[in-house]
């Protein structure tokens, strides 16, 4: 295509020389003559300092926040946002894809990837071709791959979305984290649909959100800057109003366990324990239908999860009521509450809760099941806040009976310091703890110990198949250590 195709949008025709574009990049060994580089301010590195090696390899037009020193047949188009500009460029490059079907944008704290995958199962499973893009990775028709970030780089995401379009996706459901907003990366998306789950004090630190009502605010910014026709909210939560102001959705729906004047309502919501695992029960309310649910998640955090993506997909979709609640019946996420029975009765928890919000939820969820004794093992990410690291220590001290300290992704930081910072939560009741730096040897000490009606978490990790160690992802698989464990000791658990 000619240039002006690309980015005649954003920057006068007369400033860009008449060449054939086929490649948008931020990363300068990229780059060829046919190519524009974009200068983007990383956190390890400033692009703009990479354009004379663009330049090298053959790039002749630039897009900078600043001038350059380039030789003149330079083109350098100065903008005063790289990452929107690259964000929108990207866009005009795969022909909008998001345009061409309807995207549905969930932000929040908590509860992005439940909702998502619940809504894309459920519309999947009705006839609707939905695509998922999230924490979970990217899926669509037989395609699943893993991405770096819940929401992805603006050419990753924007050739995603082309590539869904050309596969005959109608629907994509996609996680819009703060990261995503803060960073541009949803620039130019055209939304069908945004939706509200919660808002915690979370992602504050030097590398995340300088303040919480910086984070808030960037949450915010999908509800007025993304001009979306429908809009979906969680009005039991406090934040939800802040959320609101300025949203122009013309349709409005809410979800509540406590509102009755709500468009989806829960009543009557319970635990259930049996062999297979743990289950949450419900009363659905809507207009002059009522149904009692049935889920394979636990509490009433994912009841409000639930309620979120039948309201999408009844309220916007149209799907009939009774299909969407035997839909949700069928459904359970990878990490996510996943439960693994033993043969001795106890059971196994796999859940991503890695900060002290989501993993006082998980506890406080589980203790409604009433088991014998709550173990909870858990560690923290390495390169973050110290307050997370000292809310997760305080909501184990509080909620678990016994918690097994270890590693999370600890990447470039010593394993023990976190699990130290951590433990300081517990303050000098140190039977509550023990530390076992390395993780797969902390589960197999874990499971050892169960004995019937014990309920064993394994938290932070979730759907993830890896650990970072320094720059390394490893490999690593929190079921298929317990899967060797009974393999190799099966006796034991029979006790």
């Amino acid at each position: 295509m000619k240039s002006y195709l690309l980015l005649g949008r954003l920057f006068p025709f007369d400033h860009i020389p008449d060449c054939e574009i086929t490649t948008l990049t931020d990363h300068s060994e990229r780059t060829n003559a046919e190519s524009v580089f974009v200068c983007i301010r990383g956190m390890r590195f400033d692009g703009h300092t990479l354009a004379p090696r663009a330049y090298e390899r053959g790039c002749r037009i630039f897009v900078a926040e600043e001038p350059l020193n380039l030789p003149p047949d330079a083109c350098v188009l100065l903008t005063n946002n790289s990452r929107k500009t690259l964000s929108e460029l990207a866009c005009t490059l795969w022909g909008d894809p998001s345009g061409k079907m309807h995207v549905i944008g969930i932000t929040g704290t908590k509860g992005k990837t439940t909702t998502a995958t619940m809504l894309a199962h459920i519309l999947n499973s009705v006839g609707i071709p939905t695509g998922y893009i999230g924490t979970n990775g990217i899926a669509y028709g037989a395609v699943e791959r893993t991405t770096a970030n819940t929401t992805p780089d603006p050419l990753t995401l924007q050739s995603t979305l082309a590539d869904m379009h050309r596969a005959g996706i109608r629907a994509v459901v996609m996680e819009v984290s703060s990261q995503g907003l803060m960073q541009s990366r949803v620039a130019g998306v055209q939304f069908g649909t945004v939706l509200f789950t919660n808002l915690y004090l979370d992602h504050v630190g030097t590398a995340e959100h300088p303040t919480f009502e910086h984070y808030r605010a960037t949450k915010h910014s999908l509800f007025t800057d993304f001009p979306a026709p429908n809009a979906v909210w969680n009005i039991d939560d406090p934040a939800t109003p802040m959320m609101r102001l300025g949203c122009t959705a013309l349709r409005n729906l809410t979800v509540s366990g406590k509102e009755k004047a709500a468009d989806y309502l829960a009543e009557n919501m319970r635990p259930l324990r049996d062999a297979n695992g743990l289950f949450s029960l419900f009363r659905l309310i809507c207009e002059n239908e009522e149904l009692e649910c049935r889920l394979r998640l636990l509490g009433e955090h994912n009841i409000y999860n639930a309620l979120l993506a039948v309201a999408v997909a009844h309220g916007v979709f149209q799907v009939p009521l009774a299909m969407t609640v035997a839909s949700l019946e069928k459904l359970a996420i990878r990490g996510r509450a996943e439960c693994i029975p033993l043969p001795n009765g106890a059971l196994c928890v796999i859940d991503y809760a890695h900060n002290g919000e989501s993993l006082r939820h998980l506890l406080t969820s589980l203790r409604a099941y009433q088991p014998s004794r709550l173990i909870c093992l858990f560690g923290s990410v390495g390169e973050r806040t110290q307050l997370r690291r000292r809310e997760l220590g305080e909501v184990a001290a509080e909620l678990a009976d016994l918690s097994i300290l270890t590693s999370d992704n600890p990447g470039t930081e010593d394993p023990m310091r976190i699990i130290d910072e951590i433990a300081a939560a517990f303050g000098d009741n140190r039977k509550a703890y023990i530390k076992i730096p390395d993780r797969s040897d902390a589960i197999r000490c874990a499971v050892s110990i169960l004995q019937r009606n014990d309920i064993l978490v394994l938290a932070g990790k979730g759907h993830e198949e890896y650990q970072l160690i320094g720059h390394e992802k490893i490999p690593f698989s929190e079921r298929n250590i317990i899967k060797d464990v009974l393999e190799s000791d099966p006796i034991l658990l029979l006790k």
